[in-house]
């Protein structure tokens, strides 16, 4: 994204493509309290076992199922940022870059809508996805990569991770992983926790022996979730905006896809640049 303001025009065309997709689409939660606004379709928790996820995490595993979803190369690994905490919460702050991260998860429809706005605007954007939402829209995970976004493991079943034993906790993170690697020659760049800002110690090192050098938090919390309307979502991240920020979103919301211009325009004005977290930390 440049910093030079964003024209009218432009402002208005992401304004109308967006509206365009939410007067046919539903949203589906992703809201960390467990409910489900409208529920969304049962998910496919059958194991998968192709892969092996920590030994290489860059490598593709036995069964190439990328391919068959039009990948071209393997997606990037996770890396090991020096310098950095073991759970990252923001950037450098003297730099006027910030990272727009999404919970991936619900209506693929509104996942394909938020993804072409922030396309249309020039920037990029950090998806999380939950491994059930991989089994049911597996071609999600290349459109992702396609379009220049980084793309980490959000656990499988997106439950509490910090609430359960170490067996299960870990099975979380390696499902997904698994999922990934199968779809993508990749666990992942990022781990994220499910229903949690922060992860448990128990849960970062489960991560780190996943092939998780790092677990993304954030600093800012947009609150999208909550469907408190388009407005409030976005004077939350507005106000609390600044250089370095993480944000925490959700596919999955109207809000949120109404809300995304407007905040791209905003960024735009501070002359800020929205970016993958992988180049917020380079």
């Amino acid at each position: 994204m440049s910093g030079r303001r964003t024209p009218v025009a432009r402002r208005g065309a992401l304004r109308t493509a967006a509206g365009a997709v939410l007067a046919g689409a539903s949203a589906v939660s992703c809201a960390p309290d467990g409910t489900t606004r409208p529920p969304a379709r049962t998910a496919r928790n059958g194991e998968d076992t192709s892969g092996t996820p920590g030994a290489t995490p860059g490598s593709p595993g036995p069964q190439s199922a990328g391919k068959a979803h039009g990948a071209v190369r393997p997606a990037a690994a996770p890396r090991r940022f020096p310098g950095q905490p073991a759970e990252i919460e923001h950037g450098p702050r003297n730099r006027p870059r910030v990272a727009l991260t999404f919970h991936g998860q619900g209506d693929p429809a509104l996942a394909r809508a938020v993804l072409a706005a922030a396309e249309r605007a020039g920037a990029r954007l950090t998806v999380l996805a939950v491994g059930s939402w991989l089994d049911q829209n597996p071609g999600m995970a290349r459109r992702i990569l396609d379009g220049g976004h980084d793309l980490g493991n959000h656990t499988q079943s997106h439950l509490d991770i910090n609430t359960m034993d170490e067996t299960r906790a870990y099975e979380e993170i390696t499902g997904c992983a698994r999922r990934l690697r199968r779809l993508t020659g990749s666990i992942g760049t990022w781990f994220r926790p499910s229903r949690a800002q922060h992860a448990t110690p128990l849960v970062q090192d489960l991560a780190r022996r996943a092939g998780y050098p790092h677990v993304l938090s954030y600093d800012v919390d947009s609150l999208d979730f909550t469907s408190p309307g388009v407005a409030a979502v976005t004077r939350k991240v507005a106000g609390e905006l600044r250089n370095g920020s993480v944000v925490s979103l959700h596919f999955g919301y109207r809000d949120t896809v109404a809300a995304l211009p407007l905040l791209l325009t905003e960024i735009d004005r501070r002359q800020l640049r929205a970016v993958t977290t992988t180049e917020l930390l380079t």
